[in-house]
């Protein structure tokens, strides 16, 4: 392919990158054929790479509708930008709307009232629609959630992943509102469980930990005669503590024992426990929690299922801006194909570009 080298600075959108272009990486951080994009030239700029191999044949290629796509772009990210602010003031809202009302149905079942599969459906199904429209939502999620009702956040936290992941995973949309329905009742049968155990503000015994492990079985018997619940949605509520190693409960089920549905709410289960405030526990970074559950909890849950949810949180896009366990404040400038939440970060204060990936004492704490 004949090229010519350009300046950074006179790249045009749409050109076609000749060679793969490598810095300090094992991979190309652009590969050969690659159409530019204002997103590659961030990255160029990142890595202070002022000459650019750029294919002959389509330097001069840009068209009037090339033109005017740029100018439309540029319109809708500034919008985009100033819609952010807004659009989480309102999912907020509307977050903890559901809390309460899903609070209030807990206090319910507590004095034996049955479970209204149907108006728990409606609490949960607009959050899963805003979610999956506004993916900034999923990285401050677990921000949202609180030691008081601590229950009840998770419950709804649990329902809007599941949702999140089986869409994901390619489910229909009346699928994926049974499983988020079914993330969303995972946990009904802790109303069922004594309450000063639910709220004891220190370790649980043994004997403490036995009765809480009873919840799934409660579940289970609180909506086993609804019709509203599909029958593999009610067994992956029962079944949301088991892991495919055998170590889960109530029944140490194993792989093929386990359902796929099963495995979306356990591991949207784990992952929003293991990144929230609780009583006995500090909330840990969404991306060392993603790291943990795909490296060190290797083989209790579906790998599918977790890169679901790695695809949804982790992989950030180019030019995101984020804190740094150390205290650095940086934005995206490569993401590696193999650890998507391990990208090389340029700092925003020096401009120095740290690989996350060759750096494991380091991690991102937030997206800001």
């Amino acid at each position: 392919m004949e090229y010519t080298l350009e300046n950074l600075e006179e790249l045009r959108l749409g050109s076609t990158i000749a060679e793969d272009i490598l810095v300090n990486t094992k991979t190309p951080i652009i590969r050969k054929d690659t159409r530019l994009t204002r997103e590659h030239i961030q990255v160029l700029q990142a890595f202070n790479i002022n000459k650019v191999p750029i294919a002959i044949d389509n330097q001069f290629n840009r068209s009037e509708e090339e033109i005017i796509s740029k100018l439309n772009n540029e319109k809708v990210n500034k919008t985009k930008k100033e819609s952010i602010t807004e659009t989480k003031s309102d999912f907020v809202h509307l977050y903890n709307d559901a809390v309460t009302n899903y609070q209030k149905e807990f206090n319910s079942w507590e004095s034996g009232v049955k479970v209204d599969v149907a108006k728990l459906r409606n609490i949960i199904i607009p959050l899963v629609e805003r979610a999956s429209a506004e993916r900034q939502i999923f990285f401050h999620l677990n921000d949202y959630s609180s030691i008081e009702r601590y229950i009840s956040h998770h419950s709804i936290a649990v329902g809007i992943l599941s949702g999140a992941i089986a869409k994901k995973l390619g489910y229909s949309d009346g699928q994926l509102i049974q499983i988020a329905t079914a993330g969303l009742m995972a946990d009904i049968g802790m109303a069922k469980v004594d309450k000063k155990i639910r709220e004891k503000k220190s370790y649980l015994t043994e004997a403490d930990f036995s009765e809480i492990k009873k919840h799934t079985i409660h579940s289970l018997q609180m909506i086993k005669d609804s019709p509203l619940l599909k029958p593999e949605m009610k067994i992956a509520i029962f079944q949301h503590h088991e892991r495919l190693d055998g170590s889960g409960y109530p029944k140490g089920e194993k792989m093929n024992s386990i359902s796929t549905i099963s495995q979306i709410i356990a591991v949207a289960d784990v992952f929003h426990a293991m990144t929230s405030e609780r009583i006995y526990r500090a909330k840990s970074s969404s991306f060392k929690v993603l790291e943990m559950i795909k490296e060190e909890e290797f083989g209790k849950y579906s790998i599918e299922v977790v890169n679901a949810l790695i695809s949804l949180i982790g992989a950030l896009p180019i030019s995101t801006r984020v804190l740094l366990s150390n205290g650095d404040k940086g934005e995206v400038v490569f993401v590696h194909r193999d650890s998507p939440f391990r990208p090389m970060i340029r700092l925003i204060d020096t401009g120095q570009i740290i690989d996350l990936a060759a750096n494991r004492n380091v991690y991102i704490e937030t997206v800001i």
